[in-house]
């Protein structure tokens, strides 16, 4: 909304409207400079990003990118938020994620700005006999406890509600998850053995005796950590909620009491707009399926910083993801907040890497003030279409698993994970020609760096659905050639010939240093090639310089000793040059082949 000062005066009355038209034309201009002849809507879609799941970010929105009524927050369809108040009273629930028996460091936590406690128990966890041990000290009336215990989720729970009564925590004061998902830790592990009944038992004890607690978790990171897309994470917890719904209410509990069980958790990202919408599209669809089940709701949310943008070299850029990927939590409306520690991919964190975790919400609500407004997104004219446009291809998605028969079924079949994996395939094309950068890895790659090392963690349950993650064909480079140089003394190393003054290959040897290093491959310019100890070389320089040197400068390469020679440039006609580097080259084949060339195993 617009609000003009009191003397009427706008600040842009002196200029004329602008209409979109003038904008496309001036678009159509800046395109034919760069030899394009677009016009009109075609000028502007030259200019838009194509996104997962069919969606398309354009240029330019305006109020004619209609997208329905949001409605009011805390309000149906909850798009705008779950509660009339936002998180405007405190900020979102900081919940930290515990996979190791360490009392001291939940208490360092607690004691920190963490107000929630995630434990992952069990066998791929803290054992069940060390929750006694692990929460000694903690006011369990204060600090609610959400569990992750797969198949060890009925003894967990038990344990968790024998200490509340060992504690004296009245049952109304009792608050968290006890985290029962059979569905998500059949997606784990592939096992789809687990029964329902002693988790409907355990939502019937909830619905009756524990008002605080809820028995269920919907957690849609198993789809997003195999490579799923953002409405396909949408459309798996859907399904699963609903399978849940079926369940429970064929156990007895009233539909109500079954949607008053579950809680859904979320993975948010580095790119901001698409988790502020995919957040508010998931309570958008959830409010539909309830509307239809006949106990209207909102969905609670826990969103956690995801594990496949996390990366194992120069972990340091982990916190800026972090930091973003928080931001879009809180702005979408997430009730509860993780955000794993930059050190998250290499082990147990350190204390430090807690103290930078949770530092990252209290940072974002008391001194960004990020909590202060209510749905700080809400009519933006991108983010509201997005959302709508979110929200249909989950939609979308979430029919064709129900069309599969439900999500168990859609596991079980393979179907599932048939269509993750394309998605996934289509994503790792991008990655590997670097238009969608890891930086540090597949951009910035430091060769000097020292690895960071921490104690292992406990390892995750697997066997079902694959853990992808954004580095691991780089990685997989950059572990042959720490293989080299732990035994040869020396990584695997190629000679970059500039050809000209600074100004004329500054440019492509600056591109090429960085290509190589991402595949641990060290760039030698100085000296000459018979000296650098490499048998590779890549010319460097501008056009005009490479039709008049580069044949002859690759003749002579190849004559003292080159066994292969690259061109930084686009492909063209020179003999004695093997192949071309290039902004949008498959980055990942081109270094894989050079190091197998190389003798790197």
């Amino acid at each position: 909304m617009t609000v003009l000062p009191d003397d009427g005066l706008s600040l842009a009355a002196e200029f004329p409207d602008a209409t979109h038209e003038q904008w496309q034309r001036l678009v159509e201009g800046v395109l034919r400079k760069s030899g394009k002849e677009v016009s009109g809507a075609a000028a502007e879609d030259a200019l838009s990003t194509t996104l997962e799941d069919g969606l398309r970010a354009r240029p330019l929105y305006t109020a004619d990118d209609s997208a329905p009524d949001p409605g009011l927050p805390g309000f149906a369809p909850f798009v705008r938020g779950g509660r009339p108040e936002g998180n405007t009273l405190g900020g979102w629930d900081v919940r930290q994620q515990h996979t190791a028996a360490d009392g001291a460091a939940v208490l360092g936590d607690l004691e920190n700005g963490v107000t929630s406690l995630w434990l992952v128990a069990g066998a791929d966890g803290i054992p069940v006999s060390s929750l006694d041990r692990v929460l000694d000290g903690v006011y369990l009336d204060l600090a609610p406890v959400v569990l992750d215990a797969g198949r060890d989720v009925e003894p967990a729970a038990r344990e968790l509600l024998r200490l509340y009564q060992e504690r004296g925590v009245a049952k109304g004061a009792a608050r968290g998850n006890l985290g029962a998902d059979p569905l998500g830790h059949e997606a784990r592990t592939g096992d789809g053995g687990l029964d329902f009944a002693p988790v409907a038992a355990l939502a019937g004890l909830c619905a009756e005796e524990y008002p605080g607690l809820r028995a269920l978790t919907v957690d849609a990171l198993p789809y997003h950590e195999a490579g799923g897309s953002a409405a396909q994470e949408l459309g798996s917890s859907l399904a699963t909620g609903v399978a849940y719904l079926r369940e429970l209410t064929e156990a007895g509990l009233s539909v109500q009491q079954a949607v008053a069980q579950l809680e859904f958790r979320y993975a948010a990202t580095a790119d901001q707009f698409l988790t502020i919408a995919k957040l508010r599209a998931a309570r958008r669809l959830w409010a539909r399926v309830t509307e239809v089940c006949g106990a209207p709701g909102g969905q609670v949310q826990h969103a956690v910083t995801s594990p496949v943008m996390m990366s194992r070299r120069d972990p340091w850029v982990n916190m800026l993801r972090t930091t973003v990927a928080t931001l879009a939590a809180g702005v979408g409306g997430a009730d509860a907040v993780t955000v794993l520690p930059f050190d998250h991919a290499l082990g147990l964190p350190d204390a430090f890497a807690r103290r930078i975790a949770r530092n990252t919400s209290t940072i974002l609500v008391e001194e960004s003030h990020l909590s202060r407004v209510i749905d700080p997104a809400g009519g933006s004219w991108y983010v509201e279409r997005l959302t709508d446009e979110l929200a249909h291809a989950g939609w979308e998605f979430f029919q064709w698993i129900e069309r599969e028969g439900g999500q168990a079924a859609a596991l079980r079949s393979g179907r599932l994970g048939q269509d993750l994996a394309r998605t996934w395939e289509a994503r790792s094309a991008k990655l590997a020609k670097r238009r969608e950068p890891v930086t540090g890895v597949s951009e910035f790659p430091n060769l000097a760096e020292r690895l960071v090392e921490r104690a292992p963690a406990p390892v995750p349950p697997s066997g079902g659905l694959p853990r992808v993650r954004r580095d691991e064909a780089f990685e997989a480079l950059r572990a042959r050639s720490d293989a080299h140089l732990a035994a040869t003394g020396s990584r695997p190393r190629i000679f970059l010939a500039a050809l000209g003054p600074a100004a004329a290959h500054t440019a492509r040897l600056t591109f090429a240093s960085n290509l190589f290093q991402a595949g641990g491959i060290e760039p030698v310019t100085e000296g000459a090639f018979e000296d650098s100890g490499a048998t590779e070389v890549c010319l460097c320089s501008s056009d005009t310089l490479y039709e008049e040197r580069a044949a002859e400068v690759a003749g002579e390469l190849k004559t003292t000793g080159a066994g292969h020679v690259f061109l930084a440039g686009r492909p063209g006609q020179y003999p004695d040059v093997d192949a071309y580097v290039f902004a949008g080259c498959d980055a990942v084949a081109v270094l894989s082949a050079t190091l197998d060339r190389m003798g790197v195993s």
